[in-house]
């Protein structure tokens, strides 16, 4: 019991850690499906909209998830046109930009960094950067 209490105790600290780590920004990303709206990216700006949007016809569309607990879904285009679900990790690293990095069986292996551009509304903003060193 002892030790039960103690580990509620150290999952509030980490959970609060967690929140300050994470400002309104990221938590208004959390929870969501994003999207790619790539009809609308501009140069290396890339844009995504909630998936309740009503997007013009498609082939297609990639996109992601944040969860809370740090994981993200990704979502691209599988073999039979459907989608698959990829499964990494992210985190904050500052007011605009958080890391990804995919699971070991993604196909290659990702790690990167995600800017924040803007979000307002329903309309997302980001530029991916790789992260020297990694793939």
């Amino acid at each position: 019991m002892k030790y039960a209490s103690l580990l509620c105790l150290l999952c509030l600290v980490l959970a609060a850690v967690t929140c300050k780590k994470t400002d309104k920004l990221a938590a208004a990303l959390i929870d969501k499906t994003w999207l790619h709206s790539f009809e609308e990216d501009n140069g290396d700006t890339l844009v995504y909209r909630p998936n309740t949007y009503e997007f013009p016809p498609s082939r297609g569309r990639t996109g992601f998830m944040l969860e809370s607990g740090g994981v993200i879904k990704r979502y691209e285009i599988a073999p039979t046109d459907g989608l698959e679900e990829k499964l990494g990790e992210w985190e904050v690293i500052d007011k605009r930009n958080v890391q990804i990095r995919m699971k070991p069986d993604s196909n290659p292996p990702q790690h990167y960094q995600v800017q924040i551009l803007s979000l307002e509304g329903d309309v997302l903003k980001i530029r991916r950067q790789p992260i020297p060193g990694s793939n």
